[in-house]
């Protein structure tokens, strides 16, 4: 393994951007079969190791039965499963069978799962079965649904059994050989929201790998004798990316906790399992200050690293003197994964600039734009944060699917540049600073919440006219959504149709995106072309 970064860039892409890569194959079988991928904590502390020759042989027996199910290399298999062991052996298995991954969410109610496997198009969606009830037909899913469910956890009705069908399977069955599909072949679709229309498609192809693996390294700087963990949830890029493909890519054993966050708890797993590199966003760390239990003396915490949103000084101040390490800002998006990060690698890791995100990684160019054109903006001049497509050997992404215009808005006119759609300046050495969203996507605790997907909920109301929603400050979760609505005449808002809207959304749109605080407005300010002005509403 080279250790100049330009020529393990090179080396990435020689393994990953083939005619024939196979993920499974890239992910699970050339690494060692009693080497572990994964330790799986449940949240009394109990714990399992996953070898990749346990993983092999099981994700072998669940492709056979997805072939057996109809799939094809190609087709589209979704999850709706929390992080588990069920859910490592579920999407090697989609992989192998050469077929692409969709997640969903397991905060994301009906309607918006619905969105996601007809717009993909799913053949089968494998859930855990604390969420079937939210693939029950009704007014959201057609009860002759396309695609069919597999329940993991325990099936109780007419769906097919997770383990029964992976235990009735022969993992030497050729039907469940790892399917060589080549570098350019998508292997997850994800979908990513804006401020207007439906969420858009974000084809991942086999080749992506490669950019994820260099993140590992460059960015992360996890090493063979770590114990990695990434808390981040795996129904969202970040964790998708990098607590699931990135470290399998690398072959490095990760921590995967099979319950949901507590502050006790994270604490609890890092001095018990002795985590030396930890990555999160930074509500993760925030709400570790939060907490008023001191700070286990036993941690050894080598690497801290954080994603999603803007981290503030406060919260690396506060890592510094209480984790012993300070924690890192990495900056990057659904359509590339990371791309401008302080580095930990040594040869790339340098002071922290505060309020700084980094400097490109090996393998990306990126510039920061004027607004006006497309020439490259002076030093502390604010513009628009843009990747050199011709200048970033790692880039991977291509286009949104089937969506030509939104691709389109993109990129700049001669192809050059991606427009990231977030602004920013870089200072004289080249350290990059963000600045805002030249949209108004709301990044809550790490997770990217598009207003229209919300507004499109609330004026589902009876009583709604307009609504318009924003993020708002919070000290804890670094925005929060609250929405401005304007009602029909003769109707009065009250605490009562706040709770009646809040839990609309919750129902049909998704349990985390519900605004804190609902504002009864007569009218919305608009442009003159019928735009709502949505940083007068953010003003107050």
């Amino acid at each position: 393994m080279s250790t100049d970064p330009t020529a393990r860039v090179r080396e990435l892409l020689d393994q990953y951007d083939t005619p024939h890569a196979s993920a499974a194959e890239l992910l699970c079988d050339r690494h060692p079969a009693d080497g572990v991928a994964f330790t799986v904590v449940e949240a009394d502390l109990s714990s399992v190791d996953l070898t990749y020759g346990h993983l092999r042989e099981q994700s072998a027996r669940f492709a056979a039965a997805l072939a057996d199910l109809g799939v094809e290399p190609g087709d589209n298999v979704a999850t709706l499963m929390g992080k588990s062991a069920d859910l490592v052996v579920a999407l090697l298995g989609i992989w192998r069978r050469g077929a692409v991954h969709v997640p969903l969410f397991t905060a994301f109610a009906s309607p918006a799962i619905a969105f996601r496997l007809t717009a993909s198009g799913a053949k089968v969606v494998v859930s855990d079965a604390n969420q079937l009830d939210k693939l029950a037909p009704g007014e959201d899913i057609p009860a002759d649904a396309a695609w069919q469910v597999i329940v993991a956890g325990g099936a109780a009705g007419d769906e097919l059994d997770f383990d029964a069908l992976v235990a009735a399977q022969d993992a030497e069955d050729p039907k469940g050989a790892a399917q060589a599909v080549g570098g350019n072949a998508p292997m997850v679709q994800l979908f990513t929201s804006g401020t207007t229309g439906t969420p858009k498609g974000v084809p991942v192809p086999v080749r992506a790998l490669a950019s994820f693996h260099a993140y590992q390294e460059f960015g992360l700087d996890v090493r063979q004798d770590d114990v990695f963990w990434n808390a981040a949830d795996p129904g969202w890029a970040y964790g998708l990316y990098y607590a699931l493909l990135g470290p399998l890519a690398a072959g490095t054993r990760s921590i995967l906790l099979h319950a949901g966050f507590s502050a006790p708890l994270t604490w609890q797993i890092i001095e018990k399992f002795g985590v030396t590199n930890f990555a999160a966003a930074p509500t993760v760390y925030r709400s570790l200050r939060a907490d008023k239990a001191p700070v286990p003396e036993g941690i050894s915490l080598r690497r801290a690293s954080s994603a999603g949103e803007p981290l503030t000084p406060d919260v690396v101040a506060w890592s510094k003197n209480s984790l012993g390490v300070e924690v890192r800002d990495h900056y990057g998006q659904t359509e590339h994964g990371m791309f401008i990060v302080n580095a930990w690698a040594d040869g790339l890791r340098g002071d922290v600039r505060p309020g700084s995100m980094g400097r490109p990684l090996p393998g990306w160019s990126a510039a920061v734009l004027e607004d006006n054109s497309d020439d490259i903006a002076p030093a502390r001049t604010q513009g628009r944060v843009a990747i050199d497509t011709h200048n970033s050997p790692l880039m991977w992404f291509t286009g949104y699917v089937d969506a030509p215009e939104k691709t389109k808005q993109r990129f700049s006119e001669d192809g050059r540049w991606y427009i990231t759609g977030d602004a920013g300046m870089t200072d004289e050495d080249g350290f990059f600073f963000f600045s805002s969203r030249d949209d108004d996507v709301i990044i809550m605790a790490g997770y990217r919440i598009g207003p229209f997907d919300v507004e499109s909920v609330l004026v589902m109301h009876e009583h709604v006219i307009e609504a318009a929603v924003v993020g708002m400050p919070d000290e804890l979760r670094g925005e929060v959504l609250e929405a401005f609505v304007v009602l029909r005449e003769g109707v009065d808002g009250d605490d009562e149709l706040e709770k009646e809207l809040q839990t609309l959304v919750k129902k049909k749109f998704a349990a985390h995106a519900y605004p804190r605080t609902v504002h009864f407005v007569p009218n919305l300010p608009k442009t003159p072309s019928g735009k709502v002005q949505r940083y007068i509403l953010r003003k107050g």
